[in-house]
């Protein structure tokens, strides 16, 4: 669950971000093709190119948690989106299987229960990517502008568990105004105070578990997408999965 400090702290994050128009915005004057060239490079660790061919991938639950915001904009979970998001999330993740490839295998929700601090390690690691990886975020100088992260030692019980080569870690959290807050958003509109409503930030990461190395990274921070339905559902997923390198 997020509260307390952690939930303020990637609310803070998110406000830099919606106003730095967003993590992944074009350059201006910078050349599409230029663009996707730069951004593709910055989601990829140094040296790090695709997986290997007879490589296997697991692909771990997401660490997924659905909010209602309150008029007074405290941020309610709500277990019945949240397993309804997870039912769509999966649905969308079979959707991709071409992407994710013939050796990708999802690892099933009881195995969690031995590695669940594995997920929340990556919780934690992939937001420290968000705030230092992000263009407009802090920068760290020993980075170079570089994916350098690692999960260390942390991830080899999963890796013992599932004979997998890779896996693919999500954190997401989506929050929504209720109706209350939809009336409080208009009300104080016309006093010209403006409120939030919902929003949603997801991390996507593949991890190599030979040495828990962050290879590939991705990011949403937008007011927009709906995991309680299906269709919104699939649009979340490709688009965390936009640039995931493909199985070879």
């Amino acid at each position: 669950m997020v509260h307390g400090m952690g939930a303020r702290m990637r609310g803070v994050l998110l406000a830099l971000a919606l106003a730095g128009g967003g993590a992944q915005a074009q350059a201006p004057g910078q050349a599409p093709a230029q663009g996707a060239a730069q951004q593709s490079e910055r989601q990829r660790a140094p040296g790090f190119t695709q997986r290997a061919a007879d490589s296997r991938l697991v692909v771990v639950p997401a660490d997924m948690e659905l909010f209602s915001i309150s008029a007074g904009g405290v941020q309610e979970p709500r277990a019945d989106w949240t397993e309804a998001a997870q039912r769509h999330f999966r649905a969308a993740l079979v959707g991709q299987a071409k992407l994710l490839g013939t050796q990708a295998a999802a690892l099933r929700e009881d195995d969690m229960d031995d590695l669940a601090q594995v997920n929340a390690l990556h919780g934690a690691v992939a937001d420290a990517v968000f705030l230092h990886h992000a263009p407009g975020f802090l920068k760290l100088p020993t980075k170079d502008g570089k994916l350098d992260w690692s999960m260390g030692d942390a991830v080899l019980p999963l890796r013992e568990k599932t004979g997998a080569d890779y896996a693919l870690f999500f954190w997401v959290r989506d929050s929504y105004a209720s109706s209350e807050r939809k009336a409080a958003m208009v009300a104080m509109a016309l006093l010209g105070v403006g409120l939030t409503g919902g929003s949603q930030v997801a991390y996507a990461s593949l991890v190599d578990l030979k040495d828990g190395r962050v290879v590939w990274f991705n990011h949403l921070q937008r007011v927009s997408g709906d995991l309680r339905e299906a269709e919104p559902a699939r649009e979340t997923v490709e688009a965390l999965l936009k640039g995931f390198p493909p199985a070879p």
